[in-house]
Protein backbone atom coordinates (compact mmCIF):
# COMPACT_ATOMS: atom_id res chain seq x y z
CA UNK A 1 0.00 0.00 0.00
CA UNK A 2 1.55 3.24 -1.11
CA UNK A 3 0.50 6.66 0.00
CA UNK A 4 0.83 9.32 -2.66
CA UNK A 5 -0.38 12.62 -4.00
CA UNK A 6 -1.93 12.67 -7.46
CA UNK A 7 -1.27 15.88 -9.34
CA UNK A 8 -3.89 16.66 -11.97
CA UNK A 9 -2.30 17.93 -15.17
CA UNK A 10 1.20 16.56 -14.53
CA UNK A 11 0.86 13.94 -17.28
CA UNK A 12 -0.50 16.50 -19.73
CA UNK A 13 2.42 18.84 -19.07
CA UNK A 14 4.88 15.97 -19.66
CA UNK A 15 3.17 15.16 -22.95
CA UNK A 16 3.21 18.80 -24.03
CA UNK A 17 6.92 19.00 -23.21
CA UNK A 18 7.52 15.98 -25.43
CA UNK A 19 5.98 17.92 -28.32
CA UNK A 20 8.28 20.95 -27.98
CA UNK A 21 10.10 21.20 -31.30
CA UNK A 22 13.30 22.88 -30.06
CA UNK A 23 15.44 20.10 -28.55
CA UNK A 24 17.25 22.44 -26.13
CA UNK A 25 13.95 23.77 -24.78
CA UNK A 26 12.53 20.25 -24.55
CA UNK A 27 15.56 18.99 -22.58
CA UNK A 28 15.49 22.07 -20.36
CA UNK A 29 11.79 21.54 -19.61
CA UNK A 30 12.40 17.85 -18.84
CA UNK A 31 15.15 18.89 -16.44
CA UNK A 32 12.73 21.32 -14.80
CA UNK A 33 10.28 18.44 -14.23
CA UNK A 34 13.00 16.42 -12.49
CA UNK A 35 13.97 19.42 -10.34
CA UNK A 36 10.33 20.03 -9.41
CA UNK A 37 9.82 16.42 -8.35
CA UNK A 38 13.09 16.36 -6.42
CA UNK A 39 12.10 19.57 -4.61
CA UNK A 40 8.78 18.01 -3.56
CA UNK A 41 10.49 14.79 -2.40
CA UNK A 42 13.11 16.74 -0.45
CA UNK A 43 10.39 18.53 1.53
CA UNK A 44 9.01 15.18 2.68
CA UNK A 45 12.47 13.68 3.29
CA UNK A 46 13.49 16.56 5.55
CA UNK A 47 10.41 16.00 7.70
CA UNK A 48 10.99 12.22 7.71
CA UNK A 49 14.54 12.82 9.01
CA UNK A 50 13.00 13.96 12.29
CA UNK A 51 10.37 11.22 12.44
CA UNK A 52 12.36 8.08 11.61
CA UNK A 53 12.81 5.84 14.66
CA UNK A 54 16.46 5.81 15.72
CA UNK A 55 18.13 2.95 17.52
CA UNK A 56 21.53 2.89 15.79
CA UNK A 57 20.98 5.54 13.13
CA UNK A 58 21.48 3.11 10.26
CA UNK A 59 17.87 3.37 9.07
CA UNK A 60 17.90 7.17 9.28
CA UNK A 61 21.07 7.23 7.18
CA UNK A 62 19.26 5.44 4.33
CA UNK A 63 16.55 8.07 3.81
CA UNK A 64 16.81 9.55 0.34
CA UNK A 65 14.74 11.73 -1.95
CA UNK A 66 14.65 11.36 -5.72
CA UNK A 67 12.88 13.01 -8.60
CA UNK A 68 12.35 11.85 -12.16
CA UNK A 69 10.28 13.40 -14.91
CA UNK A 70 7.30 11.33 -13.77
CA UNK A 71 7.50 11.21 -9.99
CA UNK A 72 8.92 12.25 -6.65
CA UNK A 73 9.93 9.54 -4.19
CA UNK A 74 11.26 9.24 -0.69
CA UNK A 75 12.77 5.87 0.18
CA UNK A 76 14.23 4.21 3.23
CA UNK A 77 16.37 1.11 3.55
CA UNK A 78 18.42 -0.94 1.16
CA UNK A 79 20.18 -4.31 1.11
CA UNK A 80 22.26 -3.71 4.26
CA UNK A 81 19.25 -2.21 6.08
CA UNK A 82 16.47 -4.60 5.02
CA UNK A 83 14.25 -3.90 8.03
CA UNK A 84 12.98 -0.50 6.83
CA UNK A 85 9.68 -2.02 5.70
CA UNK A 86 9.20 -3.86 8.99
CA UNK A 87 9.82 -0.67 10.97
CA UNK A 88 7.47 1.36 8.74
CA UNK A 89 4.64 -1.17 8.27
CA UNK A 90 5.10 -3.33 11.38
CA UNK A 91 5.05 -7.10 11.74
CA UNK A 92 2.07 -8.25 13.82
CA UNK A 93 3.28 -11.87 14.07
CA UNK A 94 6.39 -10.57 15.86
CA UNK A 95 4.54 -7.92 17.87
CA UNK A 96 6.27 -5.11 16.00
CA UNK A 97 4.02 -2.08 15.78
CA UNK A 98 4.04 0.00 12.59
CA UNK A 99 5.82 3.34 12.74
CA UNK A 100 4.77 4.93 9.42
CA UNK A 101 7.24 7.81 9.54
CA UNK A 102 7.25 8.34 5.75
CA UNK A 103 3.45 8.56 5.61
CA UNK A 104 3.43 10.93 8.58
CA UNK A 105 6.05 13.10 6.88
CA UNK A 106 3.98 13.29 3.70
CA UNK A 107 0.77 14.01 5.60
CA UNK A 108 2.33 16.85 7.57
CA UNK A 109 3.94 18.46 4.50
CA UNK A 110 1.14 17.85 1.98
CA UNK A 111 0.27 21.55 1.63
CA UNK A 112 3.92 22.49 0.96
CA UNK A 113 4.28 19.73 -1.64
CA UNK A 114 1.10 20.80 -3.40
CA UNK A 115 2.29 24.42 -3.38
CA UNK A 116 5.55 23.37 -5.09
CA UNK A 117 3.63 21.56 -7.82
CA UNK A 118 1.17 24.40 -8.27
CA UNK A 119 3.91 27.01 -8.59
CA UNK A 120 6.41 25.03 -10.65
CA UNK A 121 3.86 23.55 -13.09
CA UNK A 122 2.39 27.01 -13.66
CA UNK A 123 5.89 28.36 -14.37
CA UNK A 124 6.59 25.55 -16.85
CA UNK A 125 3.30 26.12 -18.65
CA UNK A 126 3.99 29.85 -18.98
CA UNK A 127 7.69 29.57 -19.82
CA UNK A 128 7.25 27.00 -22.58
CA UNK A 129 3.77 28.14 -23.67
CA UNK A 130 2.25 24.71 -23.03
CA UNK A 131 -1.34 25.87 -22.61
Amino acid sequence: MSKSIKITGHREVRRAIGRISNEMDRNSAKGALKEMNLEAATIVKKKADGLVPVRTGRLAATLRASGTQKSARVRAGFKRVPYAGVVHFGWPARNIRPQPFLYEALDSRRAEVLAVYDERLSQLIKEYRLD
